[in-house]
């Protein structure tokens, strides 16, 4: 893997890794490869204490009976009766009056499960330096002004990466892919760079799982990175934070002066630039099944 993620300027190019002198690692793996490259308000019901239409109604926003038959359940019709029957809930309240209005942002279920009338968008990112991993506006520069023209569809980030680290981010609004990873983790490999060469009995304990505070960290592979000095590591874990690989080398004394993520599961970045995102085909969403 090359220590700078090379792209040219309007085009999406990328090369593959050459394997050179091999360099040993913890638990037999192979060696890391070096690469070129509003809440919403309403009158209760005296009757049944469920939110009423009333106010609401006047208001923006989608139907609750084209948001249903939009996700896919059934059509406006059936829905309506659904709705009647209380089998839907909007921000954890039942609702079950016709012609309440919802927005995109609600937390719309039916039958306990979120639904969304959307269509679902995979995007994957290769992030520069200086830009949060946030949706939140009042950080400055996010990963969201750098998707901003993927899709109008409103996605989010499935793990973090810090400001000053690069490398591949995943974006999505599939709730349940979303909460797929979220229970069982999403392998990540880094690139990451120590301030010193890391010593093999430390690579041997990140590899064994590092007691911190109380708490063991689990990599999932370490190794050197082939034809590097030894401060450079590749790291696969399946944690989501952006704090688990400082916390690791802190640890042991060492400082990390560069993080990159090279593939997140079965993605890579070949033929994505810095700063550059693409739309996952269906075949690289269906991968995500395998998982």
């Amino acid at each position: 893997m090359s220590r700078q993620d090379k792209s040219s300027k309007g085009k999406a190019s990328g090369r593959g890794g050459n394997n050179t002198k091999k360099r040993s690692s913890a638990r037999g793996n192979a060696p890391f490869k070096k690469e070129n490259t509003n809440k919403q308000s309403g009158r209760q019901n005296k009757m049944s204490g469920k939110s009423t239409a009333s106010k609401n109604s006047s208001e923006g926003g989608i139907r609750l009976n084209k948001y249903i038959s939009n996700s896919g359940i059934c059509s406006r019709r059936e829905a309506d009766t659904y709705i009647a029957t209380g089998l839907v809930s909007v921000n954890g309240k039942i609702i079950n009056e016709m012609g309440y209005k919802v927005q995109l942002s609600d937390d719309v279920r039916f039958d306990g499960r979120r639904i969304n009338p959307e269509p679902n968008v995979y995007v994957l990112l290769n992030k520069p330096k200086g830009f949060a991993t946030t949706t939140s506006e009042s950080k400055g520069q996010t990963v969201m002004d750098l998707i901003a023209n993927a899709t109008s569809v409103r996605v989010t980030p499935i793990g973090r990466l810090g400001r000053n680290a690069t490398g591949l981010l995943f974006f999505t609004n599939d709730d349940k892919l979303k909460e797929k990873l979220s229970k069982k983790g999403m392998e990540r490999l880094f690139h990451v760079e120590l301030d010193k060469n890391l010593k093999a009995d430390d690579l041997q304990k990140i590899s064994e799982g590092l007691s911190v505070d109380g708490k063991t960290i689990e990599v999932e592979e370490i190794s050197y990175v082939d034809n590097a000095p030894k401060k450079e590591v590749g790291l696969k874990i399946k944690h989501m934070g952006n704090s688990v690989i400082r916390t690791i080398f802190d640890h042991l004394g060492y400082n990390v002066v560069r993080v990159d993520c090279v593939t997140i599961a079965h993605l890579t970045k070949k033929d994505l630039p810095r700063g550059r995102w693409k739309i996952l085909t269906q075949k690289e969403v269906e991968l995500f099944s395998m998982l």
